[in-house]
Order: C-alpha cells, then sequence, then structure tokens
C-alpha cells in the first residue's frame, strides 16, 4: 500500500483519548474496539480477545509482543485442526479419491480453504503496535524498522504524531525489506531479482526455463511484457536479444520495482509504461509474453492481485486485445498454470474457447511441471489438484 487517503484509530488509555494515523496493508478498516496489553498479557487471553473481534496495542517487549503472536499462532493452527480443517481433510478424501462426487468438491474445497486462511489473517492482526511519525517503536528492545516501513508505507505526513499498524504488517515490511536487500536467485538466467513491498516474488518460477526454450519468432526485434511486475519476463526477453522491450503494469509499485531490477541489469533496451494491459503509442509487437493470475477468484488483498484473478477478467482482457498489438507473423507467449482446471475453476474448453474468440490459434504448447513444496505435501487438502499442476507456455498466433 502507498499512503493515500487518511484514515485513524481512536482508544483510551489512562483515562485519556489517543488518536493515531491507521495502516494497513490489507486495506482492512480501522479497528472498532482496542484494549491495551502487556507483558503479563497471556497467549489465551489474547486469543480469546482476538477472536471476539477485540484488537490489542501492544505496551511493553517487542520480543515478548513476538512471541505472544507466535503462541496465538500456535492457537489458531490448533484450532483449526479440531474443527475447520475436520472438514477440509473430510472433503479433501472424497477429491483424492477422484471419484465424480469427489471431483465435484474441489472447488468447494478451495473456497472453504481460502475461507479459513482469511480468518486466520484476521485474528492474527489483531495485535497492533504504535510507532511515532519517524516509525519509531516506543517498545523495549524494539528494532529499527524506519527504513523497511517508509518502503511499505510511504513516509508519514508531518502532522500524523504516531501511526497504528498490526505486528502482523510490521514483519511483511521487515520480510519485504529481507528480500530487497538479498534477492531472489534465478537459478536459470544466472541472476537475482530484488522484490518491492507490494509486489509478488518470483519465489516460483519454474516457467524461466520455458521462456528459454521457447524459439523466438523469425522476427523478433519488438516484444512487450504484459503485467510485468518485477520485471522478470522482460529480462529474460533481453538476455535473449530481443531490441526493444516495452513492460507494462498497472501498479506503481510494481514499475518502480520493475526499473529498480532493470537498472541492475543495466539494461537499457526496456521502456516502461503504467498502463492496463496494452502500452499506448508503441509499435506492433512481434512477441507479446504475459503472466497473469492463474487462479479465478476475488482477491483479498492488493499482494493477492497477482494470484488470483477474478472472473479471469484480466486473462480474457489480454486474449481479447492481444491480437490488435501484434504484427504480421508475431506471436503470444501465455504462460498459465492449470491448478485452476484441476480446482474446477476453469475449464480447459473455455479457455480454448477464450483462445478461438480472440481470434488466435495455438502454434505449440511446453509444460513443465512444478516441483514446490506444496505439490509434494500428501497433507495439503488440495494435495490433489496440486500434485497433477502443470504450467505451460502457450504460443499462440493469428488464424
Amino acid at each position: 500500500m502507498l499512503l493515500t487517503e487518511k484514515e485513524y484509530v481512536e482508544w483510551h488509555e489512562n483515562d485519556t483519548s489517543h488518536l493515531a494515523r491507521w495502516l494497513s496493508a490489507s486495506d482492512h478498516p480501522a479497528p472498532a474496539r482496542i484494549v491495551i496489553v502487556d507483558d503479563k498479557t497471556t497467549a489465551d487471553e489474547a486469543y480469546r480477545l482476538a477472536c471476539a473481534g477485540t484488537s490489542m496495542l501492544y505496551r511493553g517487549d517487542f520480543h515478548n509482543a513476538r512471541q505472544l503472536l507466535q503462541a496465538v499462532t500456535r492457537r489458531v493452527e490448533r484450532t483449526e485442526k479440531n474443527s475447520a480443517k475436520r472438514k477440509l481433510k473430510k472433503a479433501a478424501n472424497k477429491a483424492n479419491n477422484s471419484t465424480e462426487s469427489g471431483s465435484k468438491n474441489l472447488p468447494n474445497l478451495f473456497h472453504q480453504q481460502r475461507q479459513t486462511t482469511a480468518q486466520r489473517a484476521r485474528i492474527l492482526s489483531r495485535l497492533l503496535l504504535e510507532l511515532d511519525i519517524d516509525y519509531v517503536s516506543s517498545l523495549r528492545r524494539a528494532p529499527e524498522v524506519n527504513k523497511a516501513c517508509i518502503a511499505a508505507f510511504g513516509a508519514l505526513d508531518k502532522e500524523d504524531e504516531s501511526c497504528v499498524l498490526s505486528f502482523r504488517d510490521l514483519q511483511g515490511a521487515l520480510g519485504a525489506a529481507g528480500w530487497r536487500e538479498k534477492g531472489v536467485p534465478i537459478k536459470e538466467l544466472g541472476v537475482a531479482i530484488y522484490p518491492h513491498y507490494g509486489v509478488f516474488a518470483p519465489t516460483r518460477h519454474e516457467y524461466v526455463q520455458l521462456l528459454l526454450d521457447a524459439p523466438l519468432p523469425t522476427v523478433h526485434d519488438v516484444a512487450y511484457d504484459i503485467g510485468t511486475g518485477t520485471g522478470l519476463l522482460a529480462i529474460i526477453l533481453a538476455q535473449r536479444g530481443i531490441k526493444q522491450i516495452i513492460a507494462t503494469d498497472l501498479n506503481p509499485r510494481a514499475l518502480t520495482c520493475a526499473q529498480d531490477n532493470f537498472e541492475r541489469q543495466e539494461l537499457a533496451n526496456v521502456q516502461l509504461q503504467q498502463a492496463d494491459l496494452f502500452p499506448t503509442d508503441a509499435p506492433l509487437a512481434n512477441l507479446i509474453v504475459c503472466n497473469p493470475p492463474w487462479l479465478p477468484a476475488k482477491p483479498t488483498s492488493p499482494l493477492e492481485y497477482s494470484v488470483y484473478d477474478a472472473n479471469s477478467a484480466m486473462l480474457k482482457g489480454f486474449l481479447q486485445g492481444v491480437k490488435s498489438h501484434l504484427a504480421q507473423q508475431g506471436e503470444v507467449w501465455l504462460i498459465l498454470s492449470d491448478l485452476a482446471e484441476h480446482l474446477q475453476l476453469r475449464s480447459r474448453e473455455a479457455l480454448l474457447a477464450w483462445i478461438e474468440e480472440a481470434g488466435l490459434t495455438v502454434k505449440y504448447r511446453l509444460d513443465t511441471q512444478p516441483k514446490h513444496g506444496r505439490s509434494q505435501d500428501k497433507t495439503d487438502p488440495l494435495y490433489a489438484a496440486r500434485s497433477s499442476e502443470i504450467t505451460s507456455l502457450w504460443c499462440l498466433q493469428s488464424v
């Protein structure tokens, strides 16, 4: 998130009313009920308050606050195992048996798991911290968080004396700062990509080899990277010798992140443009690449827009508009997982119909099987779908 419209949170402490700027990475509304907690607050008490919808502003020791959040997390996980996960596992057993009823249950299983994850996030976001205008904490043994918070949330306005945010959001900002410093190694390229806060990190990058293996169009002097994110696909195209690359994204954070990565790679042939899908005032492209969100579901936070695409809106919009931006004999490289098909959220027939309706045809397809941990975890309620997942590069061309 970037600080735009102001929202404030109010609480009473020591018979005094307090007001502070409210920050939320997930755009959650300011909490309505806040109580003061400290080092004496037990995990059971904190868990009870959080489940009841009460937020807790922590006073005391920073490390104790972190341990309290860890203890509440364990209680949430234990409750999930004893209640919600029983339902998920029951449904997962039906799905893993590959019966017709199990197959039909997969969409419900997926949505139940998302609801469980959302509920966990709400509970764990109830532990709050107050920081001053320079993002300094008054808690004992608090670390330096100023740079991480400015990178994540932007500088606070001078009229704001302090801000309040969830401990989890602060951890997210610190984690993002770590990724930004050390980078994500992309071994297939021999480079590292440096994600920024609010930009999806390419920790899953099995598709990189597909982009390296796909034969370039005969003419490949101009290429587009639609929805560039960190800029990874554009960097691959540059390494493969594309002379002019135009990378687009609607998210200002992504544009800043991609520019950072292009400068680190000393790329002078990549132009960035803020756009919803396709660039304007640009030459027709010989190659257009896109790695859209893979799952047709509604995002619940800004970061989830990189994973979830409600009603496949971006995918369909890309397919419907891409032909008008394509040069003669040009190609479209669509990077897409079939996980949505295994979850019964989208059919292969629907995808092929959208391609045909867009005036495109499939020239060839390259496939790879993901090797990430969740695809190997048999205890995952969605294991039946994840273990069958294939990531593909669909090479499309005009009919």
